[in-house]
């Protein structure tokens, strides 16, 4: 099987909601996310939760008042998200099927290093927003570093990343980023993100529990956005 390939999701469809399964990173990083979504400001606000998989962003939000909308190309994935309270839609992030301007809030979490078309995915995440509405994101940099750790060492590490869930080839540049944001009216923060030392060591010596995860001065590895949508 090909790196990045869509398959791999549902020949994994099981490890979603193991905390210590394969995909465990995923709801660290989600827990994370979902601390850059404030409460919702409006009666019937819509969260798009683009690359959604089994849900695991609905944990975190799920008291802020939000509807929440899930994308995914997986069926399997999606089936669990909506048993966690997600609204599932079957699309592609860069052709989604919902109306300009519909969602208060965008997340595009662990999603856009894996994405073929960068600049259109982005695209379709400013699309949705209204104006004012906030995207949040988190993704891996393009750079040796981010080949190193979240391919190299972290495909041989437990609850890291599945062999083969990544293309570097596909890794998202700070400055390109920021750039494919900032033409559709969205500037981006950015700041580097990574598991605590204490909870990662814990982690490591058990190969069980949940770690944070904390800002950190480097993007060189992962890194979050958060940007506003221009009214």
């Amino acid at each position: 099987m090909r790196r990045n390939d869509v398959a791999q999701y549902d020949a994994l469809a099981g490890e979603w909601w193991r905390p210590d399964g394969a995909f465990a990173m995923l709801h660290w990083l989600a827990a994370a996310r979902a601390r850059l979504i404030p409460p919702a400001t409006r009666p019937d606000a819509i969260l798009v939760d683009l690359g959604c998989g089994a849900g695991l962003l609905a944990p975190h939000v799920a008291g802020k008042g939000y509807r929440h909308i899930g994308v995914d190309l997986v069926t399997s994935a999606l089936e669990q998200a909506r048993e966690h309270g997600v609204r599932p839609v079957r699309g592609d992030a860069t052709a989604v099927p919902l109306g300009d301007g519909c969602a208060d809030v965008v997340s595009a979490g662990e999603l856009l290093e894996h994405v073929v078309d960068l600049r259109g995915a982005v695209a379709e995440a400013c699309r949705l927003l209204r104006p004012g509405g906030l995207l949040v994101l988190d993704t891996l940099n393009a750079t040796l570093a981010a080949r190193l750790i979240a391919v190299t060492i972290a495909e041989r590490i437990p609850g890291a990343a599945p062999r083969g869930i990544h293309d570097p080839n596909l890794f998202v540049a700070v400055r390109v980023l920021r750039s494919e944001c900032a033409r559709h009216g969205v500037v981006l923060g950015v700041r580097g993100i990574r598991p605590s030392v204490s909870g990662l060591v814990r982690r490591l010596a058990t190969r069980r529990g949940e770690v944070t995860m904390v800002p950190t001065w480097s993007k060189a590895v992962l890194y979050q956005g958060r940007g506003v949508k221009n009214g």
